[in-house]
């Protein structure tokens, strides 16, 4: 959405129909045949798919200003995966034939989308050598390191992580489980790489977490 220009926003905006979404609210569901695509407006989502235990593997999060439901609507193949609101989120509701003339009658939009697709395609094969072939250490804190430079802001020397990501939610986002993460943040405190508290997560220092999510280790052992 922000890389559109006015006059492509607002023909957007004119296509669809603004939603709210209360915190755990389910945006897509896995399955579904529907095509309508949501763009986001201003919140966080989790793209998720279940898993045979009855978890979650969470395969993604989407902030304002992304697409979620889109392959739905190019394709018409059931959605993929499911898409929930991890906080209170806003989004604008386009039903699939208005997104897909959209995108045919918007050169740049349609190179946008084209951006994006790729960019979760690349991504999505980045996380299958990662759980093939990392430690849950280094998928950790290269989760850490994204979640720095997507969110995270400079406060008392420290990049702050403000989400409403519940420990549980973290190990779902790096093919884990719970204990093991909590696990991978108590070495990552000893070090004083990362400082935790309610709702807040904290990275002291980002150049060491980048070369342990590169595969240099800090001192630290899984």
């Amino acid at each position: 959405m922000g890389g559109l220009g006015p006059a492509d926003r607002e023909t957007l905006s004119n296509l669809g129909t603004r939603h709210e979404y209360p915190p755990n609210d389910t945006l897509l569901s896995e399955g579904d045949r529907t095509t309508f695509v949501i763009v986001l407006l201003s919140g966080w989502c989790t793209v998720w798919t279940p898993t045979d235990r009855g978890g979650r593997l969470m395969l993604a999060l989407r902030r304002a200003g992304e697409a979620v439901g889109d392959m739905a609507a190019l394709d018409g193949r059931p959605r993929s995966a499911s898409v929930s609101a991890l906080g209170p989120v806003t989004g604008l509701v386009v039903p699939g034939e208005r997104f897909r003339w959209f995108l045919a009658s918007r050169p740049h939009a349609n190179a946008l989308m084209t951006i994006q697709l790729t960019e979760r395609l690349r991504s999505a094969d980045h996380e299958r050598r990662a759980l093939a072939s990392m430690t849950v250490l280094r998928r950790l804190a290269e989760r850490l390191v994204e979640l720095a430079d997507r969110t995270g802001r400079l406060e008392d020397e420290a990049v702050t992580i403000r989400l409403p990501l519940a420990q549980h939610e973290l190990a779902a986002s790096v093919g884990s489980t719970r204990e093991a993460v909590a696990k991978a943040l108590r070495l990552l405190r000893e070090q004083g790489l990362v400082r935790t508290g309610p709702g807040t997560l904290a990275v002291a220092d980002l150049d060491p977490l980048r070369l342990l999510a590169a595969g240099h280790p800090h001192g630290t052992e899984t």
